[in-house]
């Protein structure tokens, strides 16, 4: 017996699937403003910077878009289940395009990352209520050609997006790329409003006036002071000095008035069900791994293959880019392996083959040839495939419509948090190991700009690379870690849901 044989009864489905096409086109939509928000900046940088100043903050264009999507995922997910998945998106797209507009009129850098700011307080509503949303409007056995659709949304804007952001800044103005979000998003608002419909349900009223607010702030609050010591900690202040540790400080009470606000509220925003079910806590604790170990590629691989291996930035891009062709492909084929083998047992295989290929890492030839590190990524992307999707299509489909947006919130609410503390902890690491090979206190920021000028040593090079292996090795264990996590803590079999 497999995962996909019913062990629960839900109600019928409650969104329409009549004008499904048009939906599905505007989630698309949707999720590409997301996905190209996080990639399509980067390249823009120094035009922006030199535009309107700003350099020592800069980070924050990316560290406050981060923030306000992250702590704002689980606040989206409870009011989906409340009000519906229509006026959330709704209201999520059209603070998204408010932002969008405030970006490209911003007079100095602070207020560009004050409406940055903005800008994630919308892609929280299209992050969370899309995938929710894709899993209402697909019975179990066709999610996964959504969820590839979806991947390959996100696949397509993390290679096409910082050439995209380029080409603006270079032939036009860096405030096109906030302003070419104004069409895309008008046209996915238009499709949703138009061919999206979702049944009253008698059961909503009862609860449009106990929604937790109280504990949304408090949510909100403390997500945002702890990724703030995390995202600015070992670059705006020393770990162990006092913004530091005030700020872990503050986080940690925080995190105990959101467990009293929580366990008081008649419908918390993190309800403990999340936590006390098997399988959403092991997919919750797997899948915050994975965004531990997505900070190695993602982050520093493209500063080894510039370093090290000596490629160009584009050339360095295409190394990246290659696990996003096939993460995509591999999350599509991945429905024949969980109806024979399960859910859980196919994402085992997925994360230990990848835990694999990122222990090989570190064992590649010193400064070695380019298509050594992109035969792995393209084999990493491929292995991920076969973790995250049966994980998100299973868990979703062990729950019914009113716990949906809440169950698929947490999933991305630790998947991004993962992300945060990777980048923290790795980068700490990245660090440390260049300091111990080269003494004093160097960092990665500052070697990389020495071999870019060309004053740099080749043990310079040796040190980038060791520092890079010691990061895939971390990015290893997390892996093995969430193999641990399932194998000990979830159920062999999911208990999905039969849907009518």
């Amino acid at each position: 017996m497999d995962d996909t044989k019913p062990a629960i009864r839900e109600p019928a489905r409650h969104v329409s699937t009549n004008r499904r096409g048009a939906v599905v086109a505007a989630l698309m939509l949707a999720m590409a403003l997301a996905a190209l928000d996080a990639t399509i900046v980067s390249t823009a940088v120094p035009q922006i910077v030199g535009d309107l100043g700003g350099f020592s903050v800069f980070s924050w264009l990316f560290s406050g878009y981060l923030l306000a999507v992250t702590v704002t995922l689980p606040v989206y997910g409870k009011l989906s289940d409340t009000f519906g998945r229509k006026p959330v998106l709704i209201a999520g797209s059209v603070v998204f395009l408010l932002g969008s507009l405030l970006c490209a009129v911003a007079w100095n850098m602070g207020a560009l990352i004050a409406f940055r700011i903005v800008q994630g307080l919308g892609g929280g509503a299209l992050q969370g209520t899309v995938q929710t949303l894709a899993a209402d409007l697909y019975p179990l056995e066709e999610r996964p050609k959504i969820q590839a659709k979806l991947s390959t949304v996100w696949a397509v804007a993390a290679v096409a997006g910082p050439g995209i952001g380029g080409v603006l800044a270079a032939y036009a103005d860096w405030r096109w790329i906030f302003l070419v979000n104004l069409p895309i998003g008008a046209v996915a608002l238009w499709l949703i409003v138009r061919h999206l419909h979702e049944p009253r349900r008698a059961e909503k009223t009862s609860t449009r006036a106990r929604v937790d607010w109280v504990g949304a702030l408090a949510v909100f609050a403390c997500g945002g002071v702890l990724l703030t010591a995390l995202v600015q900690g070992g670059v705006a202040w020393a770990w162990l000095s006092w913004p530091s540790l005030g700020l872990f400080g503050t986080g940690l009470a925080l995190v105990a008035a959101v467990v009293l606000i929580e366990r008081r509220a008649a419908e918390p925003i993190i309800p403990g069900w999340v936590w006390r079910r098997r399988t959403i806590a092991a997919v919750n604790l797997a899948l915050g791994a994975l965004g531990l170990l997505m900070v190695a590629p993602t982050v520093f691989l493209p500063t080894y293959a510039q370093s090290v291996l000596g490629l160009t930035p584009v050339a360095a891009g295409f190394v990246l880019s290659v696990w996003t062709l096939s993460w995509p492909v591999s999350a599509a084929l991945s429905q024949h392996v969980y109806r024979r083998i399960g859910f859980r047992n196919t994402a085992m295989l997925g994360i230990g083959t990848a835990a694999l290929f990122l222990f090989a890492f570190p064992f590649l030839p010193y400064p070695g040839a380019a298509w050594q590190p992109t035969l792995l990524m393209l084999l990493l992307g491929a292995a991920l495939g076969l973790f995250q999707l049966p994980l998100i299509v299973g868990v979703q489909s062990t729950v019914g419509w009113a716990e949906r947006g809440t169950t698929t919130a947490s999933v991305l609410f630790c998947r991004q948090s993962g992300q945060t503390v990777g980048a923290a902890v790795f980068g700490a690491v990245a660090n440390g190991v260049l300091a111990a090979r080269l003494g004093g206190a160097s960092d990665l920021d500052s070697v990389t700009r020495a071999l870019d000028a060309g004053t740099a040593p080749e043990t310079t090079r040796a040190a980038i690379a060791d520092a890079v292996h010691t990061v895939y090795v971390g990015a290893g264990c997390a892996a093995a870690l969430a193999f641990v996590v399932l194998l000990v803590l979830a159920p062999r079999r999911f208990p999905v849901i039969e849907e009518q």
